[in-house]
């Protein structure tokens, strides 16, 4: 896919990206001491099977399971050697679940320690480590870029620029993360991320992960009063508490739902889900889009009138 063809499709009605892939496979008794990105090679029938439920409620767009997967992550594992491999293959399975018009975004992440001088890579190794992951992601034949929870402008600048030096046509999204203070955890407002992602050149532009959808929603009606660039968005399902030994996430698929209606009057041309959401919260989202899409028919779903508080 190129630029234009997703800037088309984007014209056409908002694209459903799927959720959350760390949960599901925590939630599938995987510990999360594991590197989640090389079960790609070792357990490919799972992540297969993740992809699947999330095609299943009619995703427009799955990510591949390799938001983690360059070099300075995988080394703290012991699988710095299988950058290529674990991207060509996340992209491949992706590929094999993804039906009909489905598109297959190569999700790639911050790497996991600081650009000097807040840490000790430079500019140019960080490049270098992004195009190591972002050929692997081209090898497996991905129809875009997903940048997404990057905290750093110039961290995602330099992935940008590393899959931009690869295919100059492959479009990309790019969605940096706030706190509560409505700022990146480095300081950056909303304003600023999205006049500076829009400067570097990405088709859309957003915001992912950290904070749930209520909190979210101010983050992209400053973006859109700042861009014209589509925007994207994909909010956890609210904040995590602790039960016992186990990470829970307690915003319900109908409280989604109320608040992806809620992003779309603000124009927003990708949602899906981040940290917490699962198949019955992007479902329900499919649900909302196609019920104000005249290009589909509408799917029956209850929001909440009073969604509570996160």
């Amino acid at each position: 896919m190129n630029r234009e063809a997703l800037l088309a499709r984007l014209g056409e009605r908002p694209l459903v990206c799927d959720g959350a892939m760390g949960t599901m496979l925590y939630s599938k008794g995987i510990l999360l001491n594991r590197c989640y990105d090389e079960l790609n090679l070792s357990n490919p029938a799972l992540i297969r099977s993740v992809h699947r439920e999330y095609a299943d409620v009619g995703v427009d767009l799955i990510e591949t399971n390799t938001y983690g997967a360059n070099r300075v992550k995988l080394s703290s594992h012991g699988f710095s050697d299988f950058v290529k491999s674990i991207n060509e293959k996340g992209a491949r399975l992706a590929r094999e679940e993804a039906t009909g018009d489905t598109l297959v975004a190569g999700a790639i992440g911050p790497l996991g320690k600081p650009i000097a001088p807040l840490g000790t890579i430079s500019e140019e190794e960080a490049l270098s480590h992004f195009q190591e992951q972002a050929e692997g992601l081209l090898n497996g034949g991905v129809d875009l870029f997903l940048l997404e929870t990057f905290v750093d402008l110039r961290q995602i600048r330099q992935a940008f620029e590393a899959v931009r030096s690869l295919d100059a046509s492959r479009p990309v999204i790019a969605q940096m993360t706030f706190g509560d203070d409505g700022n990146t955890p480095l300081g950056a407002s909303p304003e600023q991320i999205a006049r500076e992602l829009t400067k570097m050149g990405a088709d859309v532009v957003g915001a992912n992960c950290s904070l749930g959808p209520q909190m979210m929603l101010g983050i992209i009606e400053r973006f859109s009063k700042t861009t014209t660039t589509p925007l994207s968005v994909q909010p956890n399902a609210g904040l995590p508490e602790y039960v016992g030994d186990r990470v829970i996430y307690l915003c319900s698929p109908e409280y989604m739902a109320h608040y992806a209606k809620r992003f779309l009057e603000f124009g927003v041309a990708a949602i899906g889900g981040c940290c917490g959401t699962n198949p019955a919260h992007i479902g329900a989202i499919v649900g909302v889009v196609r019920a104000l899409s005249p290009s589909r028919a509408p799917i029956d779903i209850v929001v909440p009138s009073e969604p509570r508080p996160e």
